[in-house]
């Protein structure tokens, strides 16, 4: 259990490969937009390190030889062809529906920070969680820099009305253990996500969770409603 001066009144979280299991649907997107520019296709298992940085940085690992134009060409096209596949293979990791009400139940305010475009983090939101669960959600839009710069999570402490210091962040990837880091809010890693233990560690994780329930027994949030 990890103890403060006060319980932890709020949570973020990251959205891919943490909430929601997302790789299918990006590799297929992906792998179609290779498909259009005559490029073999990458594995499932390797777009866990291609995603993660954002879309346009996703294009740029994908068609590496590709020139600005190229790729803010490519980008259209993939965000037309994710749009179609958005919701069509992701589902809620096993856990994850059963830790939110569980933090819910406590008066924890709850956040999502995600890379992803804050349209698709949206409609993703809308589709697999009731509304009104999250009070503040913060996604890639224009002018704003990505994680792991932390002015995303600045955004949510000021929306949520909550310190740094009574704050979790549940991510699976070092940018997000990073992120946390430069928040100066608590980096918990989740290890059903994208990426692994060693990465986690390596980049700031204080705790580790195996599956999405043990939040609650590793972080002292306040008690029931």
């Amino acid at each position: 259990m990890v103890a403060g001066m006060k319980a932890y009144r709020a949570a973020i979280f990251d959205l891919d490969g943490t909430l929601l299991n997302t790789l299918e649907d990006l590799a297929d997107s992906g792998n179609e937009l290779l498909a259009a520019y005559g490029k073999p296709p990458h594995s499932v298992q390797e777009y866990r390190y291609l995603v993660g940085n954002g879309w346009r940085k996703l294009i740029e690992r994908i068609l590496p030889d590709a020139s600005p134009k190229q790729i803010d060409e490519a980008l259209v096209l993939y965000k037309a062809i994710y749009d179609k596949c958005l919701t069509g293979k992701t589902k809620p990791y096993d856990g994850i529906p059963e830790m939110i009400s569980a933090l819910q139940a406590k008066g924890v305010r709850l956040a999502v920070c995600t890379n992803k475009h804050i349209s698709a983090a949206e409609v993703l939101l809308q589709k697999y969680f009731p509304a009104g669960v999250f009070d503040a959600v913060e996604g890639d839009c224009s002018g704003i820099p990505r994680k792991p710069d932390p002015t995303h999570v600045n955004i949510l402490l000021e929306k949520l009305d909550v310190l740094p210091e009574e704050t979790v962040y549940l991510g699976d990837s070092g940018v997000d253990m990073q992120t946390a880091t430069n928040a100066r809010v608590l980096p918990v890693g989740a290890l059903w996500g994208f990426r692994d233990k060693d990465e986690l560690l390596e980049n700031g994780a204080k705790i580790l969770l195996s599956n999405p329930m043990e939040l609650l027994d590793q972080v002292d949030f306040p008690n029931n409603k």
